[in-house]
């Protein structure tokens, strides 16, 4: 009897909260192309679903999510493929504006490592419960790319434009108590309690005014903002992309090996 797959992204609802849980383990629930496309549709899809009245967004086993899976993203450029340098503007950019627009509440439970695209998601989710030993790492600059995710917009809003700049250009990680000390996080609890914690407080926002809710955010998000601030990233990501320096980055982590910048 042939076994089927074991789903990318795992969907549960109870009681009007939907979880969706990003389900790569072994690869630290980093990002391939079949995982952002149904990401991107389960949430569009949830956002019109009037049964579904609050989402919470967290990863399987240790990590949250490492953000770009960069085995496939190398393999890809290797290849000549084009897809690479699209996917700010195909994946990532529509996810951003369904999450931030979505007309009920988003609470992310980083129950590990959130780096990337994958930290951007916690950004852009509206309220963010961290386990004790969670971390946050922008390490866009480490390969050689530049922000996206909405993490240009959305991360300076949380921790002001210093710490932002400082988390971008250094790409040190950031850990749950210095997150919650500075803005990042609304809530940091011991190991194994981020899903239930976040969960219990979808519950209870499940069972509040959730069209206010939708007014609100609506209100706070001030989209046309957003929406410029993802242009230049699809724009600056896919310049960045084409350099030799990611190129040489993506090789370097990939092989396990320091990598050499030239600056072009």
């Amino acid at each position: 009897m042939e076994v089927p797959p074991v789903s990318e992204l795992l969907v549960d609802d109870a009681d009007g909260v939907r979880t969706f849980t990003l389900n790569r383990p072994e690869s630290y629930n980093s990002f391939t192309v079949a995982l952002k496309e149904q990401l991107l549709a389960a949430v569009q899809e949830t956002a019109a679903d009037p049964s579904v009245r609050a989402v919470v967004l967290t990863g399987a086993g240790k990590a949250f999510c490492a953000g770009q899976d960069l085995k496939e993203h190398i393999a890809l450029l290797e290849a000549g493929d084009p897809a690479p340098l699209h996917t700010v503007e195909q994946h990532y950019n529509p996810l951003v504006k369904a999450i931030v627009g979505m007309p009920k509440p988003v609470i992310a439970a980083v129950n590990g490592m959130a780096a990337g695209a994958g930290a951007s998601l916690a950004y852009a989710s509206d309220l963010r419960v961290a386990a004790a030993s969670a971390k946050f790492l922008m390490a866009f600059a480490n390969v050689g790319l530049t922000a996206d995710s909405g993490a240009s917009w959305t991360l300076p809003r949380l921790i002001g434009h210093g710490r932002a700049m400082e988390m971008m250009l250094l790409a040190q990680p950031v850990g749950a108590e210095e997150a919650l000390r500075i803005g990042m996080v609304n809530q940091v609890v011991p190991d194994g309690e981020a899903l239930s914690t976040a969960q219990a407080l979808a519950r209870k926002l499940a069972a509040g005014p959730t069209t206010a809710y939708a007014k609100i955010k609506e209100a706070m998000a001030f989209t046309g903002e957003l929406a410029a601030a993802l242009d230049v990233e699809a724009r600056t990501q896919a310049e960045a992309g084409a350099t030799a320096d990611h190129r040489e980055a993506v090789a370097a982590f990939v092989e396990k090996r320091p990598a050499q910048f030239k600056g072009r």
